[in-house]
């Protein structure tokens, strides 16, 4: 639709505290017009509804905030998407993660999909259709009451077309992950539909040294793909669109929000807008659990009893058959690739043709928000 074209059959609507019901001629009533429903608290267990509109329609944006932005609310606040009268949610995802601030940590930034302006907020402009129902909730799962939740979701009422998929996003976390088994971004999940991309978190494991944790490569299974995927990657930040490790940077469909090498922690995201991923039966989407450094680096990580596994050394394949890593016969600054085990949390946005993924529940609150300190991560994985 270009800018200066009428859409015929189009109404906006703005669903808010002052106007929760987004009816027409009924914003602003709070106070007789003078702010008087600007926000509201959530109480510790509370769910609170933000939107139930009856369609066919489509949410357009959402703004939201909350005076508590710490990783562990972050974490425990929930954002549950139901379409079309849908028992399950077709989004279910923490609030920070969900919004592309990974581990809770918030961070000035601004893409296609997602941005925080100045770190204070959270802002979607993710297309989400329904043709009979959108209902969307936050529930506050911590122990602590949330003092203030501003927000306002746009949407507009509009012919929906029988082709139009519905939005689906699922929150993962592995603490740790396990050797040599990727972890699943997205598992498999059956329908027609598009994979949007991904946001991740890592919080390196202090058992490694502070060596590279970024060699693993992203592999797409497509429409019954099993043991060897369709599409592949080369490496970590390579997917992201930089190269030889990353710093923090924010771009329309990559970026690294956070690049703590102090604290070993890591957000990026890598959103397919203009790469399309479609699938016609099925997707299944992860990412190796491999990190790289120097050998008498990586002799030392082995030495000390750090769960590990050379994949290649200067080159040389180790996993092949008949292959055997001798570390006396390679130089001891030889690049190392090796298997590792770290702390990785990922959400996965995908359009489906259904409103209902069959995929599993989010992990409850004390597994989503335990280690996200340095002090907890390192206790954590330190065993």
């Amino acid at each position: 639709m270009n800018l200066f074209e009428f859409p015929e059959g189009m109404q906006t609507r703005w669903s808010s505290f002052e106007n929760l019901q987004a009816a027409k001629g009924a914003g602003g009533k709070s106070n007789r017009g003078g702010k008087g429903a600007s926000c509201l608290c959530v109480h510790a267990g509370e769910t609170q509804v933000l939107l139930d509109a009856q369609g066919p329609g489509v949410v357009r944006r959402i703004w939201l905030t909350v005076s508590k932005r710490t990783p562990e609310m972050l974490r425990s606040l929930r954002i549950d998407c139901y379409w079309d009268g849908a028992a399950t949610p077709a989004v279910s995802a923490p609030l920070g993660d969900f919004f592309g601030v990974g581990l809770g940590r918030m961070s000035a930034f601004e893409c296609d999909l997602f941005a925080s302006p100045e770190a204070r907020s959270f802002v979607s402009y993710l297309p989400m259709p329904f043709r009979n129902n959108a209902r969307i909730t936050l529930t506050n799962e911590s122990p602590h009451k949330l003092d203030m939740l501003f927000f306002d979701i746009n949407y507009t009422l509009e012919p929906v077309s029988a082709e139009a998929l519905y939005l689906h996003a699922i929150f993962r976390r592995e603490n740790p992950t396990t050797l040599r088994q990727d972890f699943e971004i997205l598992p498999r999940v059956q329908g027609r539909g598009r994979y949007l991309g991904t946001n991740l978190g890592v919080i390196a494991n202090p058992l490694y040294d502070g060596s590279w944790w970024g060699e693993g490569e992203v592999k797409c299974y497509l429409d019954g793909d099993q043991q060897w995927p369709t599409l592949c990657g080369t490496g970590t930040e390579d997917y992201i669109g930089t190269g030889w490790g990353q710093k923090v940077f924010a771009q329309r469909y990559h970026g690294a929000t956070i690049g703590d090498e102090a604290n070993r922690q890591w957000a990026y995201y890598r959103y397919h807008v203009v790469d399309p991923i479609v699938f016609a039966h099925d997707c299944r989407v992860t990412i190796q659990q491999m990190g790289g450094t120097q050998l008498h680096k990586f002799l030392t990580i082995r030495d000390r009893g750090a769960a590990v596994e050379a994949a290649t050394a200067q080159g040389v394949l180790l996993l092949e058959p008949g292959a055997r890593f001798q570390p006396h016969e390679f130089p001891q600054d030889a690049w190392v690739n090796f298997f590792r085990e770290d702390d990785v949390s990922a959400v996965a946005y995908f359009y489906l043709d259904r409103p209902e993924n069959g995929l599993p529940a989010m992990p409850q609150v004390a597994l989503r928000t335990i280690g996200l300190t340095q002090a907890e991560a390192s206790k954590r994985l330190d065993g």
